[in-house]
């Protein structure tokens, strides 16, 4: 083992080590990249043709050329995104893990099994797994299954924290099914096992009971099925005109995220349709952003430079901070859209600057933006 001894690195002077500019420090932005249709079409079929896995996962992780850590090659620092395929009459093994996951079906159709419960789902389905759920994937159909995974277990594996558990407790049996109701929600809320005030402006003791028992939230699998989700979207979008500021989408929304605005407790998962012709404001956000286009075609401007994109490419749209905006060349443009945005919520450090001439705030601690949408339907 080599010898290893700590150090002292003196930032007298300095909170960072780079330039200032303008409060930002130099920021070191992993690249945009777009994955485009044909290669994806080629590593479903790359991945079709394998003789099945003992584990039955058949997938690939979009990897960024940034990303060295072989350990956690990811497609943003944070954020793990696979492509997974499962042929007809094929499952997965059960298995669970403590990162959270996203799964977008974009061909074929199938069904998951979760904690005992069989959600099933169509092209453009979106279905949550929990952390710590056991789950396992099934192609009931008579096509190939192709999904896009998005978990945040690049960001554990970074932290040496990622938990996967290939031989998990039977369905149901597991604390995943903890129910709690509100009378006892109350209760715990308020008696906290002995907290108490110590100062007039709301510092807290609390013993160790409570550190170690906190109240569970009811997080639990979520399933939004692409018919309903674009009813609604569509007919949202039409009543927009041109003159509407904000993004013309609908947030997958699971009410136990609260503030954080979350489809998990670590992304939100948004499908946009955007006119041909309309363009976003050129903004920016702490947290990172990847785009899938499934139909239409478009650009979009990162940092000044500009890429291009169409239906059935995969982006990495917007590292942390950069300046970007989306253009649809032909549309409609339909996308879906992964944040890491609660996560950076829950962690106090989401900057957001909705117009580059105007503030920046930090999102869920200080006041957010608003759009003209109600000036419009005044107007009308």
């Amino acid at each position: 083992m080599t010898n290893l001894a700590p150090k002292f690195v003196d930032y007298s002077g300095s909170r960072f080590s780079g330039k200032h500019t303008h409060g930002d420090h130099s920021l070191d932005l992993w690249e945009p990249m777009v994955m485009p249709k044909e290669a994806i079409d080629a590593e479903i079929e790359r991945l079709a043709s394998l003789p099945k896995p003992d584990n039955g996962v058949r997938r690939s992780r979009f990897v960024h050329p940034r990303s060295v850590n072989e350990k956690a090659q990811s497609w943003a620092p944070g954020v793990d995104v696979s492509l997974d395929v499962l042929l007809p009459g094929e499952r997965t093994r059960a298995v669970r893990q403590n990162s959270s996951v996203v799964n977008f079906c974009i061909q074929g159709g199938g069904s998951i099994l979760q904690n005992g419960k069989t959600t099933h789902y169509k092209q453009y389905d979106l279905v949550t797994t929990p952390s710590m759920w056991v789950h396992e994937y099934v192609n009931d159909t008579s096509e190939i299954q192709v999904r896009l995974r998005y978990s945040n277990g690049a960001l554990l594996e970074r932290l040496n924290i990622h938990y996967v558990d290939e031989a998990p407790p039977p369905h149901g049996s597991s604390v995943d099914d903890l129910t709690v109701t509100a009378a006892e929600e109350g209760e715990w809320h308020h008696s906290r096992f002995g907290a108490f005030q110590i100062t007039d402006d709301g510092a807290w003791l609390m013993p160790y009971e409570g550190l170690v028992n906190p109240p569970p939230a009811k997080i639990v699998s979520k399933h939004w099925p692409w018919e309903k989700v674009r009813n609604e979207l569509d007919r949202y979008a039409q009543g927009l005109g041109q003159d509407y500021e904000g993004r013309r989408l609908y947030l997958l929304y699971d009410p136990v995220t609260g503030r954080s605005n979350g489809t998990t407790t670590n992304f939100f998962a948004t499908i946009t349709n955007r006119p041909a012709g309309i363009s976003d404001r050129p903004h920016r956000h702490a947290s990172a952003a990847m785009n899938y286009y499934f139909a239409g075609e478009g650009h979009s401007v990162v940092q000044g430079k500009t890429y291009p994109w169409r239906a059935g490419d995969f982006m990495f749209s917007a590292p942390g901070w950069a300046i970007h905006a989306h253009t649809a060349d032909k549309g409609p443009v339909y996308e879906l859209t992964i944040q890491d945005m609660p996560f950076c919520i829950n962690t106090d450090c989401l900057l957001w600057q909705e117009d580059m001439k105007g503030p920046i705030s930090l999102l869920g601690s200080h006041a957010g933006f608003l759009t003209n949408r109600d000036q419009l339907a005044k107007a009308s």
